[in-house]
This record gives C-alpha cells, sequence and structure tokens, in this order.
C-alpha cells in the first residue's frame, strides 16, 4: 500500500473533523465550552507560539483550523506535510538570528 501526503492529509482532516463534532456536541451541551476549556487546550497542544511548527504540532493545528470560520484547505495541509516530511525548512525560518529584526541603520 502505498500512502502518499496527499492520503495523509485526508485521513487528519477526517479525525480533526470528527474531534471537531465532539467538541461541537460538548458545545451545545455546555455553551461556552469550546472558547472556555476547548480552544485554549488545543492551543498548547498545537505549540502555537513556536515559529517553526513541528510534525507533531499539525494533528492539533488542523483541528486549530476548524475552529474558526475560514473552510480548511487539503492543499494547504498536503503542503504542510510535504514540508514537515520533506525537511524543508518553513518560510519563516529561513533567515536565522532574527536578522530580519535588525532595523538599526547600516551604512
Amino acid at each position: 500500500m502505498n500512502l502518499t501526503t496527499a492520503h495523509l492529509a485526508d485521513i487528519l482532516i477526517g479525525i480533526a473533523r470528527a474531534q471537531n463534532a465532539v467538541i461541537e456536541a460538548m458545545e451545545r451541551a455546555s455553551p461556552g465550552f469550546r472558547n472556555t476549556h476547548a480552544v485554549p487546550l488545543i492551543t498548547v497542544a498545537a505549540n502555537m507560539r513556536a515559529g517553526d511548527p513541528r510534525t507533531i504540532d499539525l494533528p492539533s493545528r488542523i483541528l486549530m483550523r476548524l475552529q474558526g470560520r475560514v473552510a480548511l484547505d487539503n492543499a494547504a495541509v498536503k503542503a504542510d506535510l510535504d514540508r514537515l516530511l520533506g525537511g524543508a525548512p518553513a518560510a519563516a525560518a529561513k533567515n536565522p538570528g532574527g536578522s530580519e529584526l535588525d532595523f538599526s541603520a547600516k551604512r
């Protein structure tokens, strides 16, 4: 069996949708559950403060995307998987050392 990144992206999105259904059920049973309990814990699990996400953070980040109103894009998840599994650095991590934050005048 050959599992491609497109297949893996679909599987991860399907799992996140199932988890989101449980969160929706909890929200209906106890209004405020999502914003009070679920989103803060998902944010921690997704390691949202990290500038360069790891492979282990991707499932939680997919679930986090489902908490918003923006539609989830399978191509974006596939691109994340390609980047993470292929070892290519993230766009934000290409300039190490924070050189893009140096605002001092260089003359």
